[in-house]
């Protein structure tokens, strides 16, 4: 099979197409033809060498992927040769076949392609895991996501949404602003706009429940100013660094919560809790059409290297994909 290798640490040029025998699934697993595949932000820090895959997971670049089952494994009793699947993959998804644990497969929702279905484990694992399980996000309140035109960002605002909370973002331009819009969210321009007096000014100063954070660096002491009482920030990425100088007073003053999390170092039996819980609140929103991935762009295999430039552009809104398998 071909797949996506790294010459080296480096830029995008380091990627390079190679081939390898096709993978065997132990048990538990599924091979899976891969038809396509999702550009996250981890897939550009490994490719940078600074987020190496953990010491039982794939080499290979790719966290998730979408395509057809095509062998299994023992032990493997929801799934069957020829099922159509997206998967939440540990690594392995640019390839034209990739091994995934059958408990962190789900079904291709009604009426999505292939391109649609990969771009859901990802951000979908990602984002219900932090909003819904940690920060235990509830209709009625209010969320204030960061990096709102984000493929993370645009998932976050449809699911809180459609799940009864009332949504402010933060965006870098018109065009990201008028995209998280589209989705039902108060936008704010935060190269134009002071986030924390925007979320003031509109929640007549008590400030938000739930704040999702990927930026860090002085937006952790600016998050504080702008939670609620009992609020619970999360963060799931320091794009703006993780070392900051901080003034502590208010988590005490306001009794917030500031928690976080990475997902590929979750356990197999909390990504399967999170796929269950996804598969039983999530899934019917995406078949009935009320929610669905916002996608930037689709790059053939052979131009993986150009995804990664636009990625790392950051001009992209929603989600980057690979075509793997026509």
């Amino acid at each position: 099979m071909k797949f996506i290798a790294m010459k080296n640490a480096g830029d995008a040029d380091v990627l390079e197409i190679q081939h390898m025998e096709i993978p065997t699934p132990k048990s538990g697993e599924v091979l899976i033809r891969v038809y396509a595949a999702g550009i996250n932000r981890p897939d550009i820090f490994q490719r940078k060498g600074s987020y190496p895959p953990p010491q039982d997971a794939s080499p290979i670049l790719g966290l998730e992927v979408a395509g057809e089952i095509s062998e299994i494994g023992k032990d493997v009793t929801d799934w069957k040769i020829g099922d159509k699947v997206c998967a939440l993959v540990n690594g392995g998804g640019y390839a034209e076949y990739a091994i995934a644990p059958a408990t962190q497969c789900l079904p291709i929702p009604d009426q999505f392609s292939f391109i649609q279905a990969a771009a859901l484990p990802e951000n979908f694992f990602t984002v219900w895991h932090n909003l819904f399980q940690r920060a235990q996000l509830k209709s009625g309140e209010t969320l204030l996501v960061h990096g709102g035109s984000s493929g993370i960002g645009t998932t976050a605002i449809q699911l809180a949404i459609a799940l009864g909370v009332k949504v402010f973002a933060t965006a870098g331009s018109v065009d990201k602003c008028k995209a998280v819009q589209s989705l039902g969210a108060t936008a704010i321009n935060y190269r134009e706009q002071d986030f924390v007096s925007e979320i003031k000014a509109q929640t007549q100063g008590q400030g938000v429940d739930v704040i999702l954070d990927m930026v860090g660096g002085d937006y952790i002491q600016r998050n504080f100013s702008a939670a609620a009482k009992d609020a619970r920030i999360v963060n799931i990425a320091f794009l703006n660094g993780s070392k900051t100088e901080l003034d502590l007073m208010p988590v005490m003053v306001k009794r917030l919560t500031l928690t976080g999390s990475t997902l590929r170092g979750q356990s197999p039996q909390v990504k399967e809790s999170i796929a269950q819980e996804l598969k039983q609140h999530v899934w019917p929103l995406l078949n009935e059409q009320k929610i669905k991935p916002i996608i930037d762009s689709v790059f053939p295999f052979s131009e993986v290297a150009s995804a990664h430039e636009r990625m790392e552009s950051s001009q992209h809104i929603g989600k980057i994909m690979l075509e793997v398998n026509s």
